[in-house]
């Protein structure tokens, strides 16, 4: 490797660690603004604390690192241009394209490792999040309630709250769906109320004042029974709610939770129940010759092509998320693109014009990902063309630019 090959890649290590921690440190902030009322001061532990923000974190990294390469290619390259050292580069006959090779190939080596991250360890991280805030949830009943929201916390109960008071342990607007005997549906509100365990940790007690108990008759839904109280109890069986790690053997769910090779399994398989309701399809439309055959099998094509858009927009979803761990993997080499004419640009208007341009390619990236991801779902557009789209775009505005400064950038002198 020569020499100017190891002075560019060694000017983008200290930019790029600035902003990669500090990407992680505003994410891990963030986090806290959402969930740090949730989980301080309720009694869990500091290790446990730790580990779900190390779990949490996981999530970030994946996309910090693209972030942070375009902020400390477009630092690089702006303090190479500020300098004049990229003047002196140029005078000696290096042009930006060559500058930029050392940077692509590290970039590229960079996209490999986040892509075997987001496939390998991601999905795994993101399990065992899924897992712990689930444990947390049981062992600290007021962790598992969300404002404005129904929560299952309790089997056959649907518990809404208006307001929790973290302090007071106060919940205030409280209805409660009863659904554990099958003959009857009861309704429960009151005005406030509290929850916790009793005594030895056996029951879950939640006191509830000053509401009503409506009970409605099944099948015919009738109010049976109206009962007003000022102070009223209900006591859960506490098993499975004392804090205890939730089995390994619990099948991941949810796109966060798969590699790369599930996801595109999972939508093989969609494809073949596509490939079944069109096949039965057609061997119900080759039977509807007979007037009688056909008005008996109407219902059924209709629900097999029911099938057919469940299935595919199911797929969908699927390829969108397995296009999206490599499209995310592959900015990273894509936004040294974008990033080297940047931080030439930077001189014209100072760094932190070149700055506040970088956040602005970074939101249109995200933006591109996050409609092409919607696009995808709905079935608008492929999902290999709708995901890898924003890589497509930023690449193209890359090359314009450099291509435009190979000229008139390098032929003048500060």
């Amino acid at each position: 490797m020569k020499i100017i090959d190891r002075y560019i890649l060694k000017s983008h290590i200290g930019p790029f660690l600035f902003a990669f921690i500090t990407i992680i440190f505003v994410l891990v902030l963030q986090f806290f603004s959402t969930f740090g009322d949730r989980i301080i001061g309720k009694g869990i532990g500091f290790s446990t604390i730790l580990e779900l923000i190390l779990l949490q974190s996981a999530w970030m990294v994946g996309l910090a690192a693209p972030m942070a390469v375009l902020v400390a290619v477009v630092m690089a390259f702006g303090s190479l241009t500020t300098t004049s050292e990229m003047t002196v580069l140029r005078a000696s006959g290096i042009s930006l394209y060559r500058l930029m090779i050392p940077v692509l190939c590290a970039a590229l080596f960079l996209s490999l490792l986040v892509e075997r991250f987001n496939n390998v360890v991601l999905p795994r991280a993101n399990y065992s999040a899924e897992l712990l805030m689930v444990d947390v949830a049981r062992s600290k009943p007021a962790f598992g309630l969300t404002e404005h929201a129904f929560s299952t916390l309790v089997d056959g109960y649907s518990i809404f709250v208006r307001k929790f008071d973290g302090r007071s342990r106060e919940l205030r607007g409280i209805v409660i769906h009863d659904v554990t005997r099958p003959n009857y549906s009861t309704m429960v509100t009151a005005e406030k109320g509290t929850l916790d365990f009793s005594s030895d940790y056996q029951y879950l007690v939640m006191t509830l004042f000053n509401g009503e108990i409506q009970q409605i008759r099944k099948p015919d839904y009738k109010v049976s029974r109206t009962l007003s109280f000022s102070k009223h109890r209900f006591v859960f069986k506490s098993s499975g709610f004392g804090f205890a790690r939730s089995s390994e053997n619990k099948l991941r769910s949810g796109n966060s939770e798969l590699s790369a090779r599930e996801l595109q399994a999972l939508s093989n398989e969609c494809m073949k129940k596509i490939a079944l309701s069109e096949k039965k399809i057609h061997l119900l439309l080759d039977s509807s010759r007979d007037p009688l055959a056909a008005f008996a099998n109407a219902s059924a094509v209709d629900r097999e092509r029911q099938n057919i858009l469940l299935n595919q927009s199911i797929s969908n979803k699927y390829m969108a998320a397995y296009h999206k761990k490599y499209a995310i993997s592959l900015a990273c080499f894509v936004f040294v693109l974008v990033g080297a004419p940047l931080g030439v640009l930077a001189r014209r208007g100072g760094f932190g014009m070149g700055a506040a341009i970088s956040l602005l390619f970074f939101v249109l990236y995200w933006m591109l990902m996050i409609s092409g991801e919607t696009i995808a779902e709905r079935g608008v557009l492929d999902p290999l063309i709708a995901m890898w789209l924003p890589n497509m775009v930023m690449a193209s505005i890359g090359v314009g630019l450099m291509v435009s400064l190979s000229g008139a950038v390098f032929n003048t002198s500060r």
